[in-house]
């Protein structure tokens, strides 16, 4: 199994290929039977605390050897990438008719492609802005203006971007520096000159180079800007294509939004065209084509080929690749039956659709040979050349520009010695500081933000959730969500070229930053800012495509601080251990774990819904609303709306008047892709559903209830990764076995604060994931680009 979209799923099986289908199904309300795993097998293994009969469900036992036997490992690491959770449930038959909207749609309701694009996009987090219509009063939600905030940043970064790259139309009035600096270039561009004698030169000066100097600033609250909706005549000319091809209807908003003015025109040009809206298959794709083309169209028609490159490499996206192996798109394109997949690889590449990637070997740091050397010679024949990756422009650009910034603030710094903690040392020397460790070394990088203050630095914390600003208590008033930077709702102002003003930035979650994300962070910091990532590279990775953390840690281009601070407590104890591969026994005198056996999916939920409203509250003394399930997946018979609906009923019951929410209903919401909000439904009127989301209210707008919120009694670990709660309930089901990893485990069960139940169906998979479960590695491009920007000799 594999988690939603909401998450990315790096973690997803490596046979999990890019080329299956790894939409979930929005409306999949069909429970799979579980293989009954018996509770005396599973306290057996390493038993905590249920060698005997399972305790009362309505009082949670103490876990006397916690967590060993039974700790509760779920299968579906892949809640990160979109694509892994998506995987999971693709436990749908594949529908090969057009009629059908969506991968994600059920069988039963072909008509409804809208539930399940949207529960992709909700789950992927992507396409999230292409929904959002404006409502009528001047007022935007947090959403669009986050969205239009990010648009505006990336626009101004490519044109930056695109101003450096240009010529210069002359260079006559030029003197000095300044004319040989136009000179050298363009000896180089005529090829007279090296390039590699610019990285020989002094460094330029930073833009700022005293702290003091404070540009001009422009603060810069939400964006009054909103994406616009498709025309009315874009829109019904679609929905007339559609129609002839045997399509749903209903499609025709989002292929309007996702293909522009000429969308109907588009589409009957070529009909695959239909595969960039969130959730179509191919299947679907060929369906469609078909009834519109008739015998003109073929399995090797290269419009076809060209859109299934982009849709292989747009699904490797949801599960965290920035590209993927040649051969691997080859071996996709096989799969949906592409007859000559090489020569299809080469009409997208050179259709430009497709980029094409190998990173060169340095020949230059090569020592030089005698011609005369054959041992020489057949050890070069021997290394394996570099492998040829294809990407799509969109993450390409995010990874370079993203390489290029994080060198920009290494090169800019200036050293000065601070002193204090290691930490704190290392961050006055250098322009780039990795720190890492558990949740209680969060207090170390907070401590050096306020040291810094103290030294007259212009300093701000940035987290990746509003709950991980509570989690840090006092010191968490001062701090803003990473979303809420960028979009202008929260931090500093900017200068006239789009900078924040700040001297330090702390980022705590850094594992939770995708790389177009880290991209943008990177670019709104001016020359000389000084940046420090911290995060635990134990838990699940960013919901979005890249491993913007892990790479930096690989690469070794910038200092590593690894934090000595243990978690507290037998929670700590626990986490600590699975962190290093061991499901270790714990003792929890205070009922701090407690492993409560299930034989079925059915008892599991059972089972949790009476932890949740009866025990927890009762037997440790938090309440319903502060306690949070985790499980694997969105689908099956345990998973996120099983269990919601469960909890639903007896939490909150209601008919779910307004798009099957009541006031009342904790629910969780994506304002856009990679990012879940939890919060409590509080009203409804004509623009949509209120919601009270920590201290502030939210307007999610009509349009996008269904495809961005759903209920939140239940979440995937990655939708909970870089939030906590006083209780974690987390649910294994006998089914998710296959989907467990290390890093799933590590990331569900470090959710709680004080306590953590465990539900615990799948008998000795659990301590094997933690052993032996570690998630796949992500294709990326970013660490040998920093390695060649950064590079460091070895000490």
């Amino acid at each position: 199994m594999t988690e939603p979209s909401g998450e990315t799923a790096p973690e997803a099986p490596e046979d999990v290929a890019p080329t299956d289908d790894v939409q979930e199904d929005v409306r999949q309300g069909a429970a799979e039977p579980e293989e009954p795993g018996t509770a005396e097998e599973s306290a057996s293994a390493e038993g905590p605390a249920t060698g005997e009969d399972p305790p009362p469900a309505e009082e949670p036992a103490s876990a006397e050897e916690p967590t060993t036997a039974q700790g509760p490992d779920a299968a579906g690491d892949s809640d990160e990438p979109a694509a892994a959770d998506a995987a999971e449930e693709s436990e749908d038959p594949d529908v090969t008719g057009a009629s059908r909207a969506s991968a994600d749609t059920e069988p039963a309701e072909p008509a409804e492609p809208a539930s399940e694009a949207s529960e992709a996009s909700e789950e992927t987090g992507a396409d999230g802005d292409a929904g959002a219509k404006a409502s009528d009063t001047p007022e935007l939600s947090d959403a669009q203006a986050e969205l239009a905030a990010q648009r505006e940043l990336r626009a101004k970064i490519e044109a930056r971007k695109a101003e450096k790259e240009g010529p210069l139309a002359s260079g006559a009035k030029l003197s000095g520096t300044a004319a040989d600096l136009l000179a050298a270039v363009r000896a180089v561009e005529g090829g007279a000159a090296s390039g590699s004698a610019f990285y020989e030169a002094p460094e330029p000066a930073p833009r700022r180079p005293t702290p003091e100097a404070a540009p001009a600033m422009t603060v810069r609250p939400p964006v009054p800007a909103q994406a616009s909706a498709p025309a009315p005549g874009t829109t019904a000319a679609v929905r007339e294509v559609l129609g002839k091809g045997g399509a749903p209807e209903a499609l025709a908003g989002q292929v309007a939004a996702a293909l522009g003015e000429g969308a109907a025109q588009a589409l009957l040009d070529d009909p695959w065209q239909l595969l960039a809206v969130s959730g179509v298959r191919p299947e679907q794709a060929d369906g469609f084509a078909r009834a519109l083309l008739g015998g003109a169209c073929g399995p090797d028609d290269p419009r076809r080929t060209v859109a299934l490159t982009v849709w292989l490499l747009e699904r490797a996206a949801l599960q965290g690749h920035t590209a993927l192996e040649i051969d691997t798109v080859r071996a996709g394109l096989a799969g949906h039956a592409v007859p000559d997949p090489g020569s299809a690889v080469e009409e997208a590449v050179s259709a430009g659709a497709v980029l094409v990637f190998q990173e060169e070997e340095t020949a230059e740091e090569e020592p030089e040979e005698d011609e005369e050397s054959p041992a020489a010679a057949e050890a070069a024949t021997d290394e394996p050349a570099s492998p040829v990756l294809l990407g799509l422009d969109r993450y390409a650009l995010a990874e370079e520009s993203l390489a290029d910034g994080l060198a920009r603030l290494v090169k800019t710094a200036t050293a000065d010695t601070w002193e204090g903690s290691e930490l704190e040392r290392a961050a006055g020397t250098h322009g780039l500081v990795l720190h890492t460790g558990g949740e209680a070394s969060r207090a170390e990088p907070v401590a050096l933000a306020a040291a810094a203050r103290e030294r007259g630095l212009r300093t701000l914390v940035a987290v990746h959730a509003d709950g991980g600003r509570r989690a840090l208590g006092p010191a968490g008033a001062d701090a803003v969500t990473v979303a809420a930077l960028l979009s202008g709702a929260a931090g500093p102002g900017r200068d006239e070229e789009g900078a924040f003003a700040l001297d330090l930035l702390v980022v705590l979650d850094a594992p939770q930053l995708d790389v177009e994300t880290a991209a943008m962070l990177v670019e709104s910091l001016p020359d000389g800012c000084r940046l420090v990532l911290s995060g635990d590279p134990a838990v699940l990775g960013a919901p979005g495509a890249g491993q913007v953390f892990g790479d930096l840690l690989a690469a070794r281009v910038c200092p590593r601080i690894a934090s000595r601070v243990p978690d507290p407590g037998p929670l700590g104890e626990l986490v600590s251990g699975i962190g290093a591969g061991e499901l270790n026994q714990v003792e929890a005198p205070g009922k701090e774990i407690v492993i409560v056996p299930v034989r079925d999916a059915g008892e599991a939920v059972h089972r949790t819904v009476q932890l949740v409203a009866d025990s927890v509250p009762r037997a440790i003394g938090v309440p319903a609303e502060q306690t949070q399930v985790v499980t694997v997946g969105h689908g099956g018979s345990a998973g996120t709306r099983a269990l919601n609906a469960a909890l639903k009923q007896r939490l909150n019951p209601g008919p779910g008047r307004f798009g099957g929410y009541d006031p009342g209903d904790r629910v969780a919401y994506a304002p856009v892709p990679g990012r879940t909000v939890t919060g409590t439904v509080l009203s409804a009127d004509a623009e949509g559903l209120r919601l009270r989301c920590g201290d502030e209210e939210l307007l999610v707008p009509k349009e996008r209830v269904e495809s961005a919120l759903r209920h939140g009694w239940a979440l995937t670990a990655h939708q909970a990764a870089g939030l906590r709660w006083p209780a974690v309930v987390v649910v294994l089901p006998g089914d998710a076995a296959g989907g467990l990893s290390r890093p799933w485990v590590y990331t569900a069960f470090g959710r709680a604060e004080r306590h953590l139940s465990v539900v615990h169906g799948v008998d000795q998979a659990l301590p094997r994931a933690v052993a032996e479960g570690v998630a796949p590695e992500r294709t990326t491009r970013l660490r040998p680009l920093l390695e060649a920007l950064l590079a460091v000799p070895e000490e």
